[in-house]
């Protein structure tokens, strides 16, 4: 089985190297120089060099010539793992097998947009590792490969973002040989049951100490290292926050935004219900007791 093999980030190196482990036998690789886009963002380049595989750069995978180089490669199936372009129909249908999407969600529930970021967010307790099928929709089609993954209090974008990856490359493990002798089974997407998320804005990734406590801390592991990292507004500039902490606290007559105390470099703020430590941020000069952050 002859695989093309599609994608530019951290669980796409992953993904490539697991199947160079297991020996698949990948035709060739696209990918992109460079992302404006994606955090994440990984060179596979260096994986092809080592083993031979040819690859090429792209900016917009559905171009003609990009098309032709598939199609020169007469494989079998398309594996598309963390791209952040649509594939249009020409690309869908140019191997007999289809091509083999991969989505960081329980679908058919959570399409779209940002799968790790979102389930940190809302504070979700499960999320999935899927496979499926691509088709013309959004994260609609047949599903290959489908595993839970339970979302800990603890967990951050990191360590989420591992979780997914472990969990991926051990169904990887197991689907290549069914593919393989097409032994594989198809289960279509009950859509009734879908949602989508949007993308989100640099506003979302805003801290605003008129939310609770928990909901700032939700808002920073989800968008804590290798994503962008949420911020916080202070003397008219922006402030990354990668870590934080909740503080039960009943002051109620205390507003929020304003800085309790300063301890080691860790800033305690009030927000709405309690109060949140800032354990890990990129202040300069550090506010002082009293001050106001809003």
């Amino acid at each position: 089985m002859k695989i093309v093999f599609v994608g530019t980030v951290e669980f796409s190196k992953n993904a490539l190297a697991k199947l160079i482990d297991l020996r698949a036998n990948i035709a060739g690789t696209l990918t992109k120089a460079k992302s404006n886009f994606n955090a994440d963002f990984a060179d596979i380049t260096d994986i092809c060099r080592r083993n031979g595989i040819p690859y090429k750069y792209v900016t917009d995978i559905n171009l003609q010539e990009n098309t032709d180089w598939i199609k020169n490669l007469k494989a079998d199936i398309i594996f598309c793992f963390g791209f952040s372009q649509i594939l249009k129909r020409d690309i869908l249908n140019i191997t007999p097998m289809g091509v083999i999407g991969f989505h960081p969600a329980k679908l058919p529930q959570n399409r779209g947009r940002h799968p790790i970021v979102w389930p940190l967010v809302l504070g979700l307790r499960k999320t999935a590792s899927t496979f499926f099928f691509m088709d013309e929709g959004v994260d609609s089609g047949d599903i290959l490969s489908q595993a839970d993954i339970d979302i800990t209090y603890e967990d951050d974008a990191r360590t989420l973002y591992d979780k997914v990856t472990e969990t991926a490359l051990r169904q990887i493990k197991e689907f290549i040989p069914k593919l393989q002798d097409k032994s594989y089974i198809r289960t279509p997407q009950a859509g009734s049951n879908s949602n989508l998320w949007r993308k989100r804005t640099k506003e979302d990734g805003e801290i605003d100490f008129r939310m609770s406590s928990r909901a700032i801390y939700n808002l920073v592991r989800a968008l804590t290292r290798p994503y962008v990292g949420a911020h916080l507004v202070y003397g008219g500039s922006e402030i990354k926050v990668w870590k934080v902490k909740e503080v039960e606290m009943d002051l109620p007559n205390v507003e929020y935004g304003k800085v309790l105390d300063i301890r080691n470099n860790q800033i305690l703020v009030k927000c709405f219900d309690n109060a949140v430590l800032l354990v890990e941020h990129e202040f300069g000069k550090l506010p002082k007791a009293g001050d106001y952050i809003s």
